[in-house]
């Protein structure tokens, strides 16, 4: 059986870090912003599931949704909105645009551990 692979996008060295070392059961692949993530996306169609924040530069993480929402082959992957953007209509915005899952940070590891675990239980090995 191979790998998960989760693609982190978030504009936090620190987090990228965080989740290497927390998702090490995890293939990981990284990108900065949503412009990025969409590249990282193209180049690894392989991803099972996707971490994203919302506030980065370049290209946010709503407008990185919409674009993986409106292509077919990404439309099929979960995305996990991690955020600081936690009101209850940021939440419900996100889950509209597509999100499986939403998590506030700060956050405790095991919430987002189980939900990586619950989103990649189904997928494909």
């Amino acid at each position: 059986m191979s790998q998960k692979k989760v693609l982190v996008v978030d504009d936090s060295n620190l987090l990228h870090r965080m989740f290497d070392m927390m998702l090490r059961r995890y293939t990981l692949v990284h990108a900065f912003d949503g412009r990025q993530g969409l590249e990282r996306l193209a180049e690894h169609r392989d991803v099972d599931l996707v971490l994203l924040d919302i506030n980065m530069p370049r290209m946010n993480g709503l407008e990185f949704l919409a674009a993986a929402k409106a292509d077919a082959a990404l439309a099929r992957i979960p995305v996990v909105i991690i955020t600081t953007e936690g009101t209850e209509d940021d939440t419900r915005r996100g889950l509209e645009a597509g999100a499986v899952a939403y998590v506030k940070k700060p956050f405790r590891n095991e919430e987002v551990l189980a939900v990586v675990q619950r989103l990649t239980a189904g997928a494909a090995a």
